[in-house]
């Protein structure tokens, strides 16, 4: 996927990588703030679609470019893989750095709604042989009612921001844009720079293509969400947080695999992936609500603390072990 480059040159790019990666992190939350307040949207909403949705650029390059080569269980794995890694790893991370604050219409509706999304994609890769074109096409038809829809109901229950702030961000609209589309593509960008550093380094230390694949490649097209969601923690943006996952989850789920399979359909789907990572991704999605409902007051908020973020982070190490053990016993 990468050429090869000079050792004392991958290094140089894993360490701007990672610099460039956090810088370009705070940028972007803070040009997604300004845009709430801007447009009079929700932070969840603006975590949803224009964080979740361009964190999850790589994810539809990996996707997309993989279905045209062929590689069926790469692009769907990729997706499903990086849903999984979103909540367990991601929000499991967050929440270790700064409780989440859950409102109950995320811990209920958003959650339900990524369940229900996640069976629904399940349903049309496992129903027969492969994914077809025809699945590809509904997968997308049903993101383009869906993520409307919420994004109208959650404006009908959310009270628009205050006029005075939206003026305020009206005034500053140029900075505003600079940071949330110029952060947002050096954020890509130091993603992949990184994962190409780490690749190379992992090449010279003699470690296999396929542990690379499933661990450096697989992680790296999640490092945009990891990024940007540690920041929005570290700031106190909670709804950033869970819309950034939520939405990344939603496209990952539906556009990803939908654009995939509609441009090159998937005539064959490992067992793993019906057996292993699409059961995972479902229990995943419910657990959004058991950690993040408040079952002694339906009506206040709920809080996902340090407990259970340490709890999706062992599960996501179990997970990992689990499918690396399988992938390495598969090749020998």
């Amino acid at each position: 996927m990468y050429p090869d480059i000079p050792i004392y040159l991958a290094c140089l790019f894993v360490a701007g990588g990672l610099y460039l990666l956090a810088k370009s992190a705070d940028w972007f939350v803070d040009g997604a703030a300004a845009f709430a307040r801007w447009a009079g949207l929700s932070p969840l909403v603006v975590g949803m679609v224009v964080i979740g949705f361009g964190t999850s650029a790589p994810e539809l390059c990996v996707s997309v470019l993989s279905g045209l080569s062929h590689h069926s269980d790469l692009s769907l794995g990729n997706a499903y893989g990086s849903s999984i890694f979103n909540i367990a790893f991601i929000l499991g991370l967050a929440a270790v750095l700064r409780p989440l604050k859950v409102k109950p219409r995320v811990a209920t509706v958003s959650s339900a709604l990524l369940v229900a999304i996640s069976l629904f994609s399940c349903m049309l890769v496992g129903e027969g042989e492969g994914f077809s074109r025809a699945d590809g096409l509904l997968s997308l038809a049903v993101f383009a009612v869906l993520m409307p829809l919420y994004c109208w109901f959650d404006s009908k229950n959310n009270p628009p921001h205050a006029t005075a702030h939206r003026e305020e961000a009206r005034e500053r609209i140029a900075p505003m844009l600079a940071s949330l589309f110029g952060g947002l593509a050096v954020l890509v960008a130091s993603s992949h720079v990184l994962v190409w550093g780490s690749v190379q380094i992992a090449k010279a230390m003699g470690v296999s293509e396929l542990v690379i694949g499933l661990t450096i490649v697989a992680v790296g097209t999640s490092l945009p969400e990891v990024a940007s969601a540690v920041a929005s923690a570290r700031k106190g943006e909670n709804e950033f947080v869970l819309g950034n996952i939520i939405g990344s989850n939603f496209f990952n789920t539906l556009a990803v695999v939908g654009l995939a399979g509609a441009i090159s359909p998937f005539k064959h789907v490992s067992r793993y992936i019906l057996l292993r990572d699409m059961p995972v991704m479902v229990a995943a999605s419910a657990t959004i609500f058991l950690f993040g409902f408040n079952f002694a007051n339906p009506r206040k908020h709920g809080r996902i603390g340090r407990i259970k973020g340490v709890i999706w982070l062992a599960t996501m190490a179990a997970y990992f072990a689990v499918m690396l053990w399988q992938e390495l016993h598969n090749q020998t």
